[in-house]
């Protein structure tokens, strides 16, 4: 008897294999609706970032040491003297960058399609709880370097806490773990990153995989009208749609291998209390939030500026309680619709503001200053007294 077989005879008089079988083969060979194409591939390409970014950091921890004296050495040592460290680190790196955008493109893609309206709207919570998770990922990894734009990024970050109304200054303190970002703010934000948010994460991602395998993928029909996919139109998960996401999965490996070689994350220089670095500014998923609180001052306009900034994400929670409609094709929710594309060119036109805000920049041969707020100021007189020049 091959090995295989005595396997499979222990198995099957300890369980019921026959049932296990049919419920994976009934997943495996699914039809999925017709409609379904390689914008339904950004789901799965956010777990495996998941996945790699878990492998990754665990061989980042055999040498990462999480102390204010030890962090910045540690990285360079994973980056010059480990095998490979210099990969593993950027690969990491990268792919939290990846994973973000991953997780949002496919938040996108459900939105616009309606595929968070009855009976999948906890689907679509988890994935909005998925979404905030892998950005408290970003904002608490950014700092485990140590260096100077990872300090004075968390320093700039932690600080809009304190505008929190009633709670903002132990909200700053609970953060930091004292009145500055110190040794206590890196331990803190060491055991968020690799113990607490990869618990929460995998949960989630379990209980949005059962929902979502539960439910099948949404077809373009209205709420309550709902049929199965019949075998002769469906498009097999396997090995059709298996196989578009194994070709999404290749591209991923060589996007993030060339973004490792060609664009290296800086190591930067170790950071320092005593000497704040010009212009810092978070990264590109936190820069709508960062230049939306700029417009607001004073006790009141911390307040609104802190709603301001909740309220997307609170609507995104609650929005398929809110759109009742029974419609899920775009053309028959120009509401919907509108509120979507008005939402994300707000973002993308607030990010840029931030990203521009406070340099030099040309529009149609004349050089302008962009102020904090975003406001442009035309530059005159000679241009060698002028800050350096940045061209967008």
């Amino acid at each position: 008897m091959g090995f295989s077989k005595v396997i499979r005879s222990f198995l099957d008089d300890r369980f019921d294999t026959k049932l296990a079988g049919d419920l994976i083969n009934k997943q495996v060979y699914k039809r999925l609706p017709p409609h379904t194409g390689w914008a339904h591939v950004f789901g799965s390409l956010a777990l495996v970032l998941f996945l790699s970014q878990t492998v990754t950091g665990i061989l980042l921890l055999m040498y990462y040491r999480p102390t204010p004296d030890e962090a910045h050495a540690s990285i360079q040592f994973i980056t010059g003297e480990a095998k490979f460290g210099w990969l593993y680190r950027q690969v990491h790196a990268w792919g939290a960058t990846l994973m973000i955008a991953s997780v949002l493109f496919h938040m996108i893609r459900t939105y616009f399609m309606g595929a968070y309206k009855k009976p999948r709207e906890l689907t679509w919570v988890t994935g909005v709880l998925l979404f905030i998770g892998t950005i408290g990922f970003g904002f608490t990894g950014y700092l485990l370097p140590w260096n100077q734009v990872a300090f004075w990024a968390t320093t700039v970050g932690t600080d809009s806490a304190s505008k929190v109304p009633y709670i903002g200054d132990w909200l700053q303190y609970f953060l930091r773990g004292g009145d500055a970002v110190g040794a206590e703010t890196l331990s803190r934000f060491f055991v968020v990153h690799v113990i607490i948010l990869p618990w929460i994460l995998l949960g989630t991602v379990a209980v949005h995989l059962f929902l979502m395998r539960l439910n099948n993928l949404a077809t373009m029909e209205r709420v309550g009208e709902e049929k199965p996919t019949p075998r002769e139109c469906g498009i097999p998960f396997f090995p059709v749609h298996v196989a578009k996401e194994a070709v999404v999965m290749v591209l991923l490996v060589a996007v993030l291998v060339t973004l490792s070689v060609v664009s290296p994350w800086e190591i930067g220089e170790p950071a320092n209390p005593l000497m704040t670095p010009p212009h810092i500014k978070p990264e590109w998923y936190f820069l709508p939030s960062y230049q939306l609180l700029k417009y607001f001052e004073g006790s009141s306009g911390a307040l609104l500026g802190i709603l301001a900034c909740s309220v997307p994400f609170a609507l995104l929670i609650f929005w398929p309680f809110l759109d009742r409609g029974k419609e899920r094709h775009p053309r028959k929710r120009p509401l919907a619709v509108s509120v979507g594309i008005l939402g994300l060119t707000a973002a993308v036109f607030l990010g840029y503001l931030g990203h521009i805000s406070e340099t030099d920049v040309t529009f149609f041969g004349q050089k302008y200053h962009i102020t904090l707020m975003g406001w442009p100021e035309k530059i005159t007189g000679d241009v060698g007294a002028s800050p350096p020049l940045i061209d967008h």
